[in-house]
């Protein structure tokens, strides 16, 4: 029987895998794109509100009228719902953006990728959880990738205000890695997303609404790899491409995928947003960078390398939906 749930839970597995790099790969864009915006004028509480908003505006309606059900919850799911919403869409935005504001893109993209060791430690200490040898050694290379990439004590610039954000980035990614795999196996993935999208709406709302701002943003120009393109364009593509669609994919991810072994794909996340900043902001790659993407794509392996068997996750025989 044991052989029979493990031939089925691979096709599951591989699928989920690929919807989470997916996930990851449509959030690399939100580093560039943001920074492109910020550069233009615009603050980066100011970035995170519009985005979040514009996003649940777009999602909302639209899951409204295709599959209402999905955004019927229990009132025993509201303490679910603020907490996704607080952590994983309001929080590690907010954090992030800030952290990006006042540190390079790469050394923010560090900071909050510590979250995979943060969410292996609280499933070994609180859930009590013995992970694979292997998870360990992945995440631990995949760190020291990361710290490559950055060129962490390399000449980059550590405000200590971006990096304490961006500790608070990974404390709340972690979060929506732990509360997204809690809620995508008891709800429909297009409602708990756009339910989160809209409890951190209103939170980023709250920091920074966005009638505040100088209309003269909105006509602002951002600069993508030379050519400029309208501030409100970047950040409908924001909305859309970094927000709303890798969220739906990673929440999808996560019913098939546990959280100590999704949280490690999203390590490949400053890989592409490294090339990214190359292609649209003019940030090169140096030797030591691409031996550190090197070392991080390694560990990332070993991770998926790691017996799905002695995973926190529950069979996906026996989850429901």
């Amino acid at each position: 029987m044991a052989v029979v749930d493990r031939i089925a839970w691979a096709p599951s597995r591989a699928r989920a895998t690929g919807l989470s790099l997916t996930s990851w790969a449509l959030f690399a864009s939100s580093g560039p794109l943001a920074k492109a915006v910020m550069a233009a004028g615009w603050p980066p509480a100011a970035v995170t509100s519009v985005r979040i908003a514009l996003a649940a505006a777009l999602l909302v309606p639209v899951v409204a009228v295709l599959r209402p059900r999905a955004l019927r919850f229990r009132r025993a799911d509201l303490g679910l719902l603020l907490g996704y919403g607080l952590l994983g869409v309001a929080g590690v935005q907010l954090f992030f953006f800030l952290a990006v504001a006042r540190v390079p893109v790469g050394v923010a993209m560090v900071l909050v990728n510590l979250a995979p060791g943060l969410v292996a430690l609280w499933v070994r200490v609180v859930r009590r959880t013995r992970l694979p040898g292997l998870v360990w050694l992945g995440v631990g290379l995949a760190t020291a990738g990361l710290a490559l990439v950055a060129q962490i004590g390399l000449g980059a610039r550590l405000d200590p205000v971006g990096v304490a954000a961006g500790l608070a980035a990974a404390i709340c990614s972690a979060g929506y890695f732990l509360l997204g795999e809690r809620g995508a196996s008891r709800h429909d993935s297009l409602g708990l997303t756009a339910a989160g999208l809209a409890v951190g709406a209103v939170v980023v709302i709250a920091v920074s609404p966005p009638w505040s701002l100088p209309r003269d943003l909105l006509t602002a120009s951002a600069v993508l790899g030379g050519p400029r393109v309208p501030a409100w364009l970047v950040l409908l593509a924001l909305a859309v491409v970094g927000t709303a669609l890798p969220y739906l994919a990673g929440l999808r991810a996560l019913r098939d995928l546990p959280s100590a072994l999704a949280s490690v794909l999203s390590l490949v996340e400053p890989l592409i947003a490294a090339g990214l900043a190359w292609l649209l902001l003019d940030q090169t790659l140096s030797p030591t960078q691409l031996a550190g993407a090197a070392l991080l794509l390694i560990g990332a392996v070993l991770v998926q390398l790691a017996d799905p068997t002695r995973s926190p996750a529950t069979p996906i025989s026996s989850r429901p939906g």
